[in-house]
């Protein structure tokens, strides 16, 4: 009993004042603590090229067979030669995933007018048509060429070109970031010797560049076209000391030959396949202090 006074002192007491978050429509609101100096918040931007890393297609084989069973097994053996051929290829560089569709065929007959209708009743199924389907995902493309001219010889129902989209990997996305880091330090140096200023350590580094995409002055983000990305070599990203494009090493001695037969018509065929460049960007805002030239 004794304690509460004390507790009712404690909750009349006025709470101590914080900065209030910022309201719509307010012109100004506090700066953040590194603004109480003088500060260049410089936003560091690049790009560059890769050649894409990832190719995708599918083949189809398509048989038409008086049953299900027949025509699923008819199809699956037309796809087995080159599923074994791109299987030997390794399943860490050619990924593979084979699907079947299948799709009754039923009797026709003519209206009077001419036309040709299907009769579609589960009495009326004259034949059925099953479609093995290979979808492909080509991860080395040095094996690009190579799966496509299997793919070709293996005569398949239909076969669609190759998509193509590059998956970086985190010795990439850490050598971009360390160049955008690299850029805004540049940028600010540049910026500071020609507003007569000298640099001064750094305040922040802010890997999501959304402190410099902020209006300080207004309070709300910048909806602002952002400064054109410096242009860098990927085979220039410095990771641990290695380059990171550096041409790749050796492939590992290739698998067992696929069948003969099919082999024998891939290496015939002439297929060029260029995987296309792919644009990569990163930025990186970093605050310095300002100090007089003098």
């Amino acid at each position: 009993m004794k304690a509460l006074p004390f507790l009712a002192l404690l909750l009349t007491a006025p709470a101590f004042a914080q900065t209030p978050p910022a309201t719509i429509g307010q012109p100004f609101i506090p700066a953040p603590w590194w603004m109480k100096d003088p500060v260049i918040a410089s936003m560091g931007h690049v790009r560059t090229e890769v050649p894409a890393n990832r190719a995708r297609f599918s083949v189809r084989f398509s048989v038409v067979e008086k049953t299900a069973a027949a025509a699923t097994s008819a199809a699956t053996a037309k796809a087995r030669e080159l599923d074994g051929a791109l299987a030997a290829l390794g399943a860490d560089r050619v990924q593979l995933n084979t699907s079947l569709s299948t799709r009754p065929l039923y009797d026709q007959y003519r209206q009077k007018d001419g036309t040709l209708v299907d009769n579609q009743r589960a009495d009326r199924i004259d034949a059925y048509e099953v479609t093995a389907e290979l979808a492909i995902e080509v991860r080395d493309m040095a094996l690009l060429e190579r799966a496509y001219r299997l793919a070709v010889a293996a005569q398949p129902s239909a076969i669609n070109r190759p998509s193509f989209n590059l998956q970086p990997d985190n010795a990439l996305k850490t050598g971009l970031y360390e160049a955008a880091v690299k850029d805004a330090a540049r940028r600010a140096r540049l910026a500071s010797a020609a507003a007569g200023a000298r640099l001064g350590p750094v305040k922040i580094i802010d890997p999501s560049g959304s402190v410099c995409a902020t209006q300080v002055l207004a309070g709300w983000p910048s909806y602002g076209a952002p400064a054109p990305a410096t242009d860098v070599d990927a085979r220039d990203i410095m990771v641990t000391g290695a380059r990171l494009a550096a041409p790749p090493p050796p492939p590992p001695p290739p698998s067992p030959p696929p069948p003969p037969s099919l082999a024998d018509q891939a290496a015939d065929l002439q297929v060029t396949l260029q995987p296309p460049l792919r644009e990569l960007n990163a930025q990186a805002c970093v605050i310095y202090g300002l100090g007089s030239a003098g």
